[in-house]
């Protein structure tokens, strides 16, 4: 019985672990950052084999193939979580704000954003489009100070594969 709990625990734990790594690989490769990402695989895999072997070789019991299945969504529920933890990468978000947003354009400047203000027209009139590209981390500062200062902006937000040039906040290395 003790060998039974053992196994479906280590099924549950090897799927957990390569399916986290896997989302976390599909994230570097979508980002472009390719060594990362076969790193990851190699473990990926190798977990995935162990784990898959368990449950192949013993086809009989019904419930090692319920606990793989807990695991892979588990691990999905995990890679997912760990990703946003570690905010990878760049965004860029646009802000439309009624066309007297100078006190906005200042705040996030005197933040460490760069901001730049494009004109534009919407149904009600003249719009500021304010475009910035941060480091992901950065995004919950950002959307804090631009709902405090106009919660009736409309923002979006969109993944940046690749920068270059420009003006970005670092962070400062303590």
């Amino acid at each position: 019985m003790t060998d039974i709990v053992l196994t479906g625990l280590f099924i549950f734990f090897a799927r957990v672990a390569d399916v986290s790594l896997g989302t976390l690989r599909m994230l570097m490769l979508v980002k472009g950052r390719r060594l990362p990402s076969a790193f990851i695989g190699f473990f990926e895999v190798i977990i995935y084999v162990l784990a898959l072997g368990r449950v192949v070789n013993q086809l009989d019991r019904w419930e090692y193939l319920l606990i793989y299945a807990l695991g892979f969504a588990c691990g999905n529920i995990l890679g997912i979580a760990l990703e946003e933890r570690m905010a990878l990468g760049y965004v860029g978000a646009e802000v439309v704000v009624g066309s007297n947003s100078d006190s906005l354009i200042n705040l996030l400047r005197e933040n460490g954003f760069g901001v730049t203000v494009i004109e534009g027209w919407g149904k009600d009139g003249a719009k500021e489009i304010l475009t910035v590209i941060m480091e992901r981390k950065q995004m919950p500062k950002l959307m804090e100070l631009v709902n405090e200062h106009d919660s009736n902006s409309f923002t979006i937000v969109m993944d940046a594969r690749k920068t270059m040039g420009g003006y970005y906040q670092r962070n400062k290395s303590k």
